[in-house]
């Protein structure tokens, strides 16, 4: 007899497409056929999870260690039930668990974990560019968690995944980011992503937080810039609040909330200027009443939970991808 274990824990077929990457540090480098790769199997692992036992032994032997030298609870605690998901290994640390606390270097910190057995480090850094360093140095796998104001891939999978399970094919469609552009890691990683699978990105936010530049920085991709936000969400098929941070208004890049809220938060009014079936997201945590309205945040059109759920199928899948071709 099969004991309910055994049934739920049948292995996870390998996906036929071509994988070039040894680390995902952002999705700048990410063709349209390996987005999608992560895409397809993510769905594979949203079927692992519904199942009795929501745990397969596909990385059974492999070492995760979650990386987090910043505060976070979305992205860690995802990545951490994703790696048990697949029956790997999993170390959780932060800064105050290292010896990052005592003045290490990360390279140095790096080069511990992976003499302990570390086959894949998810890195969440308050530096732009630390998962590249580390990249260099080490030959575990690195997975970019969040570093500074630069990128945050995985969410971007999180969010295009959840746009094309309600919308299909993401090609044509118009995604509207809103809030704080100028030092969004997400809305970064997420104009890469979107724009690589066909879709227009318009980034919207008051001047201060949307340098009129940063459309140059995505020369050859489909990004417009608009800083009027009614305008920005006419016809659109999405639209990503972003979290605003209060500490923009004590360093003047604000004049108050109350005109931020005023000009730029993302309500039940300003989506019936969307598609009737446009669909609203927010990367989390979100502000009430700031980014977005209680109303908004309730509503039909709201994904925000579902993102949150998508999250570890999205990361089981990144996992299986990095590890799947080794041992």
């Amino acid at each position: 007899m099969t004991s309910r274990a055994g049934a739920g824990a049948q292995p996870v077929e390998r996906p036929t497409t071509a994988w070039g990457h040894r680390n995902i540090l952002d999705l700048d480098d990410f063709t349209p056929g390996e987005i999608t790769s992560v895409l397809s199997t993510a769905d594979t692992m949203r079927e692992v999870l519904r199942r009795p036992v929501p745990k397969v032994p596909t990385l059974r032997g492999r070492t995760v260690v979650n990386l987090f030298l910043e505060p976070s609870t979305r992205t860690q605690s995802s990545f951490d039930r994703a790696a048990k998901a697949l029956s790997a290994d999993v170390l959780n640390l932060s800064a105050s668990s290292t010896s990052v606390a005592k003045g290490e270097s990360l390279i140095d910190t790096f080069r511990t974990l992976e003499a302990l057995g570390a086959d894949v480090v998810v890195l969440r850094h308050p530096q732009s560019g630390a998962p590249y360093l580390a990249a260099r140095e080490v030959s575990a796998g690195v997975i970019n968690g969040g570093d500074g104001w630069h990128a945050h891939p995985s969410q971007a999978l999180v969010d295009i995944y959840t746009v094309q399970q309600h919308l299909g094919d993401v090609k044509g469609r118009r995604v509207v980011i809103v809030g704080d552009i100028l030092h969004s890691r997400v809305a970064r990683s997420n104009v890469w992503g979107f724009t690589a699978l066909g879709a227009t990105v318009v980034l919207c936010g008051p001047p201060t937080l949307l340098p009129i530049e940063v459309a140059r920085a995505y020369e050859g991709r489909d990004v417009c810039v608009e800083e009027e936000l009614d305008r920005a969400v006419e016809e659109a098929d999405v639209v990503m609040a972003l979290r605003l941070q209060r500490e923009r208004q004590e360093q003047g890049l604000l004049t108050s909330v109350r005109e931020y809220v005023r000009g730029y938060q993302v309500n039940d009014e300003r989506l019936r200027r969307a598609k009737p079936e446009a669909l609203l997201l927010h990367p989390g945590p979100v502000n009430q009443g700031i980014e977005v309205s209680a109303e908004a945040s309730r509503g039909q059109r709201s994904l925000i939970e579902e993102q949150v759920r998508n999250g570890v199928a999205v990361r089981m899948a990144l996992l299986y991808l990095l590890l799947r071709g080794e041992g």
